[in-house]
């Protein structure tokens, strides 16, 4: 009859030595694929150490295709615009989220991860990946696919980067703002926990 406790070490042993399992990119839309153009300057390098998540802010455009999407904020982005408060946004050399999340759940890829990202308020994005999802999460609530991929993506570059829970956030987190929204924010504390 065999000795339990070695029976119980070998097992121990062979859960200790398999391979962790590896989250694996989730599908994206490339930058060839929705043709952006290139950065229209140069952009700072960073190492990417932490993720901030946004909202757009702006209602969902459900009828509207993300390459539309990405072209449309690729134009808003390298030209110099009024903004909604009256301020206006210096021309940037390209979108400034590393990754976005359609209505739909599809992602695309934004500028490239190894550039730091712009943005409308007082705080310093280096080191940032930012993701933004598509939405005003004040008023609406994220879609079970968006929630989805964000989730996935969160858990590709988590282990990617060896990024650490903690150095996920919300925007709101950094800057004094609203973003990502109450509803979208709730989701992502969530996410967070579930990345553990």
């Amino acid at each position: 009859m065999p000795n339990k406790c070695n029976s119980f070490a070998a097992l121990f042993f062979v859960l200790l030595c398999l391979p962790t399992l590896a989250a694996e990119k989730p599908a994206t839309l490339s930058r060839e694929a929705w043709q952006a153009k290139p950065p229209s300057a140069s952009m700072t390098p960073q190492k990417p150490m932490a993720i901030l998540v946004h909202h757009t802010g702006t209602a969902m455009k459900t009828k509207t295709t993300l390459t539309a999407k990405m072209r449309g904020l690729q134009r808003f982005s390298q030209a110099k615009e009024k903004l909604a408060d009256g301020r206006t946004k210096p021309a940037w050399p390209d979108v400034p989220y590393h990754f976005y999340i359609a209505a739909d759940g599809n992602i695309a890829e934004g500028r490239s991860i190894t550039a730091v990202g712009d943005t409308n308020t007082s705080y310093d994005p280096t080191g940032f990946i930012q993701i933004v999802v598509e939405g005003n999460f004040d008023t609406e609530n994220p879609t079970a696919n968006q929630v989805q991929s964000l989730k996935a993506l969160l858990a590709w570059l988590r282990q990617n980067y060896s990024i650490k829970s903690s150095a996920i956030l919300g925007h709101k987190e950094k800057a004094q703002t609203a973003c990502p929204g109450k509803n979208l924010e709730a989701k992502l504390a969530e996410l967070v926990k579930s990345l553990d």
